[in-house]
């Protein structure tokens, strides 16, 4: 970074990051390898920065709103299937990774700037946690929402059951988390998952404005709100800590391993045909 307004995230290397008027400052998650027409994906890197980033907006004094976007095809294309092999293979990895997942949720539940996400295309993984978290979260309208947890052979943690069932209820929410069913954009504005639906031409535009009427409103009024009905997700907590938990003890257990090998080969998984639990 050569701007040294944004020397306060000198560190990171995998978001990109620019300052816009009014106090927005613009987080971008690129494509994999920097290769243009790729999706986001997130590896060890891209992980570890997107769970510390909430607490470094929290403390920035120059920031009064975020606009969390992808870049290239897509919002962001879930987990790097290296880093989760290593994460069935190596319990340090798991553990690591098992901390970051639960960082990234309460990061963002507890920054206490405003967070606008813009997705579009597909928008899976850690990317997701944060998009469905924002606290104004906008989707083109065939953005392609998928939370893939069950699809790999683990539970369905992340973010999932924190703020699915408030948003959408627990009807929708179990379907869509049970089945790996995607939620287009339209859908998804439809049951609540998010807060507003735009064409794509329009999707970037629109995070902005509601960025700059955030940015130009009473800081203290907005931030207070957010933290006031954060709360509800606060109350949350031990749910998304035993999702959490056992999305986590899944990478110990063989459904995964066959959840890899089926995505590496583009093929249905075929599961084995019942459970001792």
């Amino acid at each position: 970074m050569t701007d040294t307004s944004l020397d306060h995230y000198a560190r990171y290397q995998a978001l990109k990051l620019r300052r816009h008027p009014e106090g927005v400052l613009e987080i971008i998650m690129g494509p994999r390898g920097g290769v243009p027409g790729k999706l986001s994906t997130a590896d060890a890197n891209l992980h570890r920065e997107l769970a510390d980033i909430w607490r470094d907006v929290d403390t920035d004094p120059h920031t009064r709103v975020v606009v969390l976007r992808g870049e290239g095809k897509g919002f962001s294309g879930g987990g790097d299937l290296d880093l989760v092999e290593q994460m069935a293979d190596d319990f340090d990895v798991r553990a690591r990774v098992w901390r970051e997942a639960r960082d990234l949720v309460y990061n963002v539940i507890n920054c206490n700037k405003p967070i606008v996400s813009a997705m579009h295309g597909a928008a899976v993984g850690a990317g997701l946690v944060a998009g469905l978290l924002a606290d104004i979260s906008i989707a083109s309208r065939d953005a392609r929402i998928i939370d893939g947890h069950t699809r790999l052979g683990v539970a369905a943690g992340d973010h999932a059951a924190i703020i699915w069932p408030l948003l959408c209820g627990m009807a929708k929410a179990k379907y869509y988390l049970l089945l790996c069913e995607t939620v287009t954009g339209e859908e998804a504005e439809r049951i609540g998952l998010v807060s507003l639906c735009v064409d794509e031409a329009d999707l970037i535009p629109r995070a902005f404005e509601v960025a700059g009427k955030l940015a130009r409103g009473s800081q203290t009024a907005i931030r207070w709100t957010k933290y006031a009905l954060n709360n509800w997700l606060r109350l949350a907590g031990p749910s998304f800590d035993a999702s959490l938990a056992l999305e986590f003890l899944g990478f110990s257990g063989p459904d995964v391993r066959e959840g890899i090998q089926s995505l590496r080969e583009r093929r249905a998984p075929q599961f084995p045909p019942g459970s001792p639990f």
